[in-house]
């Protein structure tokens, strides 16, 4: 019995559907092949010898032995998905009744911890001196975003109203259009006010951005990218730092110092416990003692 004997039969006319109806490139097409074959192999391995009797264990069992030959999980997702593909066809031409690849799922990919700072780095990154306007912007935009954990995204679409400098909190629109407030840190209110009395320089025409460009523009995620990448080599940190490195960084400072990993889901604007379980409503004031009583730059100044 050949490798390919007992699915190559209907493996080129699957091939041709993709190749004439969803009009694939010829690249792809041959990794469908490929992947096909190679699940061919398998089953003569496991003998195999006819279409209805391969089930879900059989899927199953080629998805380990792959992973076996040291497939990582994102191609064992994407030889998975070819070999669903060509099942569904099987079961659109009546050739099979089910597809044995529907319910099966590869493992998951190992999650890469988070670069983050530690708290001597993130100190030295922002020391951010100088009274130009744009050393005064860039220190508020550093400050804020170590200090309320905020995504990219969110910072640079902060308009004036979303910042209450008073009350310290800053209202935020995160993932799915959905707004928390977020305590700001005592650094950051100063930086900000810095900011705020410079600001009417850079603007040529109304504005609600809170963070502008020169040219008085709501200032870009890229400029702040390269802002944050050029100060980290002027402050002579020997690591790449982007913007997402300081809201991971705002994330491990905080559990460390506080062990609260539900405030922190809630800080972070979290949907669920696995990215910080299920969604959790957390009192605003249980909430901000946390944060007060543990953030590195939060911390309320000792009295002399």
């Amino acid at each position: 019995m050949s490798d390919t004997a007992l699915l190559a039969p209907w493996t080129e006319r699957f091939l041709d559907r993709l190749r004439y109806e969803r009009r694939l490139s010829k690249h792809t097409i041959q990794a469908y092949q490929r992947d096909i074959a190679c699940l061919d192999q398998y089953l003569t391995t496991q003998q195999v010898s006819q279409l209805k009797h391969i089930d879900e264990f059989h899927i199953r069992g080629f998805i380990a032995w792959r992973h076996r030959q040291g497939l990582q999980s994102k191609s064992l997702q994407r030889q998975l998905a070819a070999v669903r593909s060509f099942f569904n066809f099987l079961v659109r031409e009546a050739i099979l009744g089910y597809n044995p690849a529907q319910g099966v799922r590869p493992p998951k990919a190992p999650r890469k911890l988070p670069k983050t700072l530690d708290v001597d780095q993130t100190g030295k990154l922002l020391e951010i001196t100088g009274d130009e306007p744009l050393q005064v912007r860039d220190r508020a935009i550093m400050e804020l975003f170590y200090s309320s954990g905020l995504r990219l995204s969110e910072l640079t679409g902060l308009d004036l109203p979303d910042i209450d400098l008073h009350e310290g909190i800053v209202q935020v629109t995160g993932k799915g259009n959905k707004t928390r407030r977020v305590p700001v840190g005592r650094k950051a209110i100063e930086a900000l006010q810095q900011w705020l009395k410079v600001r009417p320089t850079f603007l040529h025409d109304a504005q609600t951005a809170l963070f502008t460009n020169q040219r008085g523009q709501r200032i870009s995620p890229r400029t702040i990218q390269k802002r944050l990448h050029d100060l980290a080599i002027q402050q002579g940190l020997d690591i790449h730092v982007h913007p997402h490195m300081l809201r991971h960084s705002f994330a491990s400072h905080m559990l460390e110092s506080s062990g609260d990993l539900r405030a922190i889901q809630e800080l972070l604007g979290h949907a669920d416990i696995s990215t910080t379980q299920i969604y959790t409503h957390l009192d605003f004031q249980h909430l901000a003692k946390v944060y007060d009583a543990a953030h590195p730059r939060a911390k309320k100044k000792q009295p002399a």
